[in-house]
């Protein structure tokens, strides 16, 4: 699938992923706070953003697509870094193409399907994508009244201010959302599944750096997650960022453009 992305800077090429419900501008600040150091390319992941739709959403498309575009760049070699849904499908990357990585950075995700947080996250992720589709767009004139429509069923003003950022306005003055929302929740128990630890540790990863970034007030990483990590990145640094939630590059912007140049 052939991905829409921005770039910026110059220097060697960095890559960064972004989570569900997300796009490549989410991450401009960071890039912008890079750009003296790398070139960062931010593509938006299929069913997000400007890049196409398809009923087809896992982590093994996602690293295709990736793959596809390094290629389609001619470059050989690049740092890689993702948030949450976006950190898995650069792990998935990391295991299959460990060669083509100077660096990896993943911002609050453990690679593995977390069954004390699994259901509940399930749960939540399935009532947004529901709310979302429950809106008429056809009946929208103005963006305040997806935003009314959207407080009956998403109590949080800050989750419900992310998703908004995916309400766009066509060419004809309709609303419309960029994401494939119907395609996210068609797919969802596909975005919540992790890789099988047992699988992999017989190919540790070694070569090139490995940051975890964990928010302090998140509990997308446990404590438990940390030894079968090394198991996979025997290198593996683990760093809590505090006075950060899941959404860490909004939290603590400083914070991961400090820890994405420590990769150099």
């Amino acid at each position: 699938m052939k991905l829409f992305y921005r770039k910026y800077g110059e220097g060697p090429p960095l890559f960064i992923l972004h989570g569900l419900y997300g796009s490549s501008d989410n991450w401009a600040t960071i890039a912008k706070g890079l750009s003296d150091v790398f070139t960062v390319y931010l593509p938006d992941q299929r069913n997000h953003g400007q890049s196409p739709h398809s009923d087809i959403h896992d982590y093994e498309s996602m690293r295709d697509d990736l793959y596809e575009l390094v290629s389609e760049l001619k470059i050989k070699k690049f740092f890689l870094a993702g948030h949450s849904m976006g950190g898995k499908t650069a792990i998935s990357f990391a295991l299959k193409y460990p060669e083509m990585l100077n660096g990896l950075l993943i911002a609050d995700i453990s690679p593995f399907a977390n069954e004390v947080n699994n259901k509940p996250a399930h749960h939540h992720h399935n009532s947004i994508l529901e709310a979302m589709l429950s809106i008429d767009l056809v009946k929208i004139s103005r963006r305040d009244d997806a935003e009314s429509l959207l407080k009956e069923k998403i109590k949080d003003e800050k989750i419900r201010g992310f998703i908004l950022k995916n309400l766009k306005r066509s060419m004809e003055n309709n609303f419309y959302w960029k994401l494939n929302a119907a395609s996210l929740l068609n797919n969802l128990e596909k975005i919540m599944e992790g890789i099988d630890c047992d699988e992999v540790t017989t190919r540790p990863i070694t070569g090139f750096p490995v940051i975890f970034l964990k928010g302090a007030e998140s509990d997308y990483i446990l404590p438990g997650d940390y030894n079968n990590i090394l198991k996979i990145f025997p290198v593996a640094e683990f760093i809590v960022v505090e006075k950060a939630g899941h959404w860490i590059h909004a939290d603590r912007p400083d914070e991961v453009i400090m820890n994405l140049k420590r990769l150099l």
